[in-house]
Formats: structure tokens, C-alpha cells, sequence
């Protein structure tokens, strides 16, 4: 009986024991007292970069592709290379059209000059007409004062009458020259803006079609490396297709913490993390920037949650981690890895998530 009574104590004891195994297991894997650690992890993180997608601006065959999948290139490679047979003949037809333009505008200036001597010298003919009606004016009065007189015949005075009436007729025509000649140079005068905007079109036209004809060469924008190239010699390349991509060497780590984890972490904070592809080996960085919103808020098709029964989740904060220089690793970093983050918070004044302003 005795023996019994033992064997069920030690029954008790040993469930009891694992019972509160139990327990601590739990409280020890989601971190919570006694066993919460000033380290904040994640392995909701990963390698980041500034994957660039490079496409054509304008259509064309392929004629040539001087790189490979995955090649080291430097900014201003050539990559892809677009028939420009077309792109040459519309620049040399858009020079040709600038020169005649240019041309156009040089004559400006000597019809300018032929308009205004047409001018100076219908102004000419004015004064001399003038002159000459002021002397018929003279001769009417003098021949009409005589023949009043009786000192000169009637038909002396009818000709000096005529005289006057025509100089009077030449004076009229030389006005009407003079504003005829005035309108001929603000004619002239006016049509300058327009081939000065003639020239500007071209110019602009030849613009547009050295850009057109640059286009056919696909040029590396940065350093980096390749992606996989998908042009090749014979494809008819659309604007917008997708020929190739190119990675720069710059990286860096973005960690999606939960808004629990973020009570002692702020910007400039130091930062261990490894990464999948690389095994045990161990990168560090620093706390970068903090984002301003939770990922969701990002998200194309936001959360409602005033709806039905609510279920209080944790949301993420992404973190930008720059990855400090001098680590051999750092270079086998690829966008797109997966990498697990440790931050120690031990020494975090609060509220950190200020400096993150």
C-alpha cells in the first residue's frame, strides 16, 4: 500500500515536472519573463537592391549584344545595340531642314536692308516732289499776280496752273510710295519671328532626333552586374521591352520587426545578422532608417478592420540596416536573401523610436 502511495506521488512529481518544463519552454520561446532578452531578432528580413530594369525607348531589330547573363559592367557599356539605320537618315534629314531654316533667317537681314534703301529713297522722291510743288506754288502765285496785272498772258498763267496741279499729283504718288515702302520693311520686320521660331524648330528636331538615334545604343546607367539578357541578334525590340537588368554592387538589409520588438530600437543602433546563403557567417551593420508606417499601409489592398469580430494582430515595421564596409562576406550579399537580424537593445536610451525622426 505503502509502495502504491510512493508510485503515485512519483507519478505526480514527474507530470508536475514536466508540466512546468513546459511552461518555461514556452515562456523561454516567445521571450517572456524571467527570460525576456534585450536582443531583438527577426528572420522576417532580407538583402536589398537596386534591381533596375533596362528597356528601349524606341523600336528597332537587334543587331548586336556584346554582353552575357550575369557580367560585370561598368556605367556607359554598351549592352544592347538597335538598328539605327532609320534614326541616322531622320537626324541628317532634320540637319538638312535647320540649315535651310538658318538660311532662310541669314536672307532676313539683306531683304531687311534692300526693304529699308526702298524706302530711304521713296522718302527721297518725297522731299524732291515736295520741293518741287513748293516751286509750282511760287510760279502760280507770281504768274496769277501778272496776269491780273495784265503784265503776262492768260495762257502762261493756265500752264503754271497745270504745273502746280501736277506737282501737287507728284507729291500725293510720293507719299503713297513712302507708305507702301513703310509697310514693305514692317512686312519684313514681322516675319522675323516667325523664321527665328522656324530655326528653333529645327534646332529642337535635331535635338529629338539625336536622342532617337543615342536610344539605339542600350548603355549600362551604373556599375553592377547583369541579370539574364534576353535580347538577342534578330528580335524586333518594341519600346517597353524588357531586354535586360542590372544590379549595382550597393546593398542593403530591410527587417520587418513587430511594433512590439520596437520599444529600444532607433536609428544608428548597432546591428548583427547572418544570412542563409553565406551559413555561419556573421555581417554587422546599423539601423539605418526607421519607415513610417507599418508594412500594410503600403499595401495595395489595405486591411479593414472595422468589420465583424476583431483579432489584434502585431504588425511590422520595415527597418533599413546599412551593412558596415570592410566585411569580405558583404560582397557574396545578393538581393533577395534571406537573412535573420539581432539587435541588442541593452544599452538604448527611451523612447528610442524618437531618433527616428
Amino acid at each position: 500500500m505503502q509502495i502504491k502511495q510512493i508510485f503515485k506521488s512519483g507519478i505526480t512529481l514527474i507530470a508536475f515536472a514536466i508540466g512546468a518544463l513546459g511552461v518555461l519552454i514556452v515562456l523561454y520561446a516567445w521571450q517572456l519573463p524571467p527570460f525576456r532578452s534585450s536582443v531583438e531578432t527577426t528572420n522576417n528580413a532580407y538583402v536589398k537592391g537596386q534591381v533596375t530594369l533596362l528597356s528601349p525607348q524606341i523600336a528597332g531589330y537587334v543587331v548586336g549584344v556584346p554582353v552575357q547573363d550575369y557580367m560585370t559592367v561598368k556605367k556607359g557599356d554598351l549592352l544592347v545595340q538597335i538598328d539605327d539605320r532609320i534614326y541616322q537618315q531622320q537626324l541628317a534629314q532634320a540637319q538638312a531642314t535647320l540649315q535651310q531654316q538658318q538660311a532662310a533667317l541669314a536672307n532676313f537681314a539683306e531683304n531687311r536692308l534692300a526693304k529699308q534703301a526702298s524706302l530711304d529713297l521713296a522718302k527721297a522722291q518725297l522731299q524732291s516732289a515736295q520741293a518741287g510743288l513748293e516751286k509750282a506754288e511760287l510760279d502760280d502765285k507770281r504768274t496769277g499776280t501778272l496776269v491780273d496785272r495784265g503784265f503776262s498772258t492768260q495762257s502762261s498763267g493756265d500752264q503754271t496752273r497745270v504745273a502746280l496741279l501736277q506737282a501737287q499729283s507728284t507729291v500725293a504718288q510720293a507719299e503713297a510710295s513712302v507708305k507702301i515702302a513703310e509697310q514693305n520693311v514692317a512686312l519684313v520686320d514681322a516675319g522675323k519671328s516667325s523664321l527665328e521660331a522656324a530655326v528653333a524648330s529645327a534646332e529642337a528636331s535635331v535635338k529629338l532626333a539625336e536622342i532617337n538615334l543615342d536610344n539605339t545604343r542600350i548603355v549600362a546607367p551604373v556599375d553592377g552586374r547583369l541579370g539574364e539578357v534576353a535580347a538577342h541578334v534578330g528580335q524586333y525590340a518594341a519600346a517597353g521591352t524588357q531586354l535586360t537588368s542590372i544590379t549595382p554592387a550597393k546593398v542593403w538589409v530591410v527587417a520587418n520587426f513587430k511594433e512590439t520588438q520596437l520599444t529600444h530600437i532607433g536609428v544608428g543602433l548597432p546591428v548583427s545578422f547572418t544570412v542563409d546563403a553565406l551559413g555561419d557567417a556573421k555581417l554587422t551593420g546599423r539601423v539605418e532608417r526607421i519607415s513610417p508606417a507599418a508594412g500594410s499601409e503600403f499595401s495595395v489592398l489595405k486591411p479593414d478592420n472595422a468589420t465583424g469580430n476583431f483579432t489584434k494582430v502585431a504588425q511590422r515595421i520595415p527597418l533599413r540596416i546599412e551593412i558596415d564596409e570592410g566585411q569580405a562576406a558583404a560582397a557574396n550579399l545578393r538581393p533577395g536573401m534571406s537573412v535573420v537580424v539581432k539587435i541588442d537593445t541593452a544599452n538604448t536610451p527611451l523612447p528610442a523610436l524618437a531618433s527616428a525622426q
